[in-house]
This record gives structure tokens, C-alpha cells and sequence, in this order.
């Protein structure tokens, strides 16, 4: 477990959020990138939802993260998290299990890339997305060019 100095994180969903959906996103000089659940004692109203606490299975994928200060994406409180077809540039710590004073969580991640960036920690089994929905990724080492190209501010699509 990694015991970093907490800030905020560029994206919270927390309180009982339900049915979020957060893709293709550029995150980006950020000290903590999304925080799931606000925190180690709401499991009141954040355990089942989807740093990750509680929920079951957090699916993150085809995602670029650069030169991110702290970490990509964290597995605290028991969450059950895939990270898959993300891409890492320049990240310390890309994927963590546990953080700070929460328990740890676990982690599974399959096909990604790790340019200039820590090893991922990995710990556990976690619930296989493709039993909730059918998706399809892109190659993790194209994910820079799509989401560069197709998120952020002034672009827009649909």
C-alpha cells in the first residue's frame, strides 16, 4: 500500500452516485485523477456504487492518463476494479491497491500500456464487465491519438 498526501481529485462522484459513466477522458497533470465514494465511512451510501471505494465492478478503460502526480486509478475498501486498454504516460503510481489510511481494494488489469510510469499493483479477482455489457476496445497504444482527437475542451461530438 502506498501512503501518498491526499488532495481532491479532478472528478468525484460520491453520496450514492449511481449509473455514471465517465469515458474517454484526458487526465492530465492531475495528483489524484477520480474519486469513487466519498469516503471510508459512507458505506451507508456509497457501498454497491461505484480513489474507488465499495463498488463492484468499477470498469476503467481506454483512458489516458499523463503525467499524473500521485496515481491513476486506486482500489480502496474492498472495490473490485478493471483496468483495461488504458493508457499510462509518465504516471508514479498507475494503479494502486489501497491508499492513504483506506483498506485495500482489488485490481485486476489486462492490456495496457505503461510508457515512463510506475508497475501497476494488482491484487484479487474482480467481477467481469462482460457479464453486465458488451463493449468493445480500442488498442490501448491508440488511445493518446483518440481521446487527443475526440475529448477536451472545444471538442465536441455526437
Amino acid at each position: 500500500m502506498v501512503r501518498l498526501c491526499a488532495r481532491r481529485a479532478a472528478v468525484d462522484i460520491v453520496r450514492g452516485a449511481e449509473y455514471v459513466t465517465v469515458s474517454w477522458n484526458w487526465f492530465r497533470g492531475t495528483d489524484k485523477s477520480m474519486l469513487i465514494g466519498h469516503s471510508d465511512g459512507s458505506a451507508s451510501t456509497d457501498k454497491g456504487h461505484p480513489r474507488v471505494r465499495f463498488g463492484e465492478p468499477v470498469h476503467v478503460y481506454n483512458n489516458y492518463f499523463r503525467a499524473n502526480e500521485l496515481y491513476g486509478v486506486a482500489s480502496t475498501m474492498d472495490a473490485g476494479v478493471m483496468v483495461e486498454g488504458n493508457y499510462f504516460d509518465n504516471v508514479p503510481h498507475p494503479v494502486l491497491v489501497g491508499y492513504g489510511d483506506s483498506g485495500p481494494g482489488r485490481v485486476v488489469q489486462r492490456d495496457n500500456v505503461f510508457a515512463g510510469s510506475g508497475v501497476p499493483q494488482t491484487a484479487g479477482s474482480v467481477q467481469e464487465p462482460r457479464s453486465y455489457y458488451a463493449y468493445t476496445l480500442d488498442r490501448a497504444a491508440d488511445v493518446p491519438r483518440i481521446v487527443r482527437a475526440s475529448a477536451g475542451v472545444s471538442v465536441l461530438s455526437g
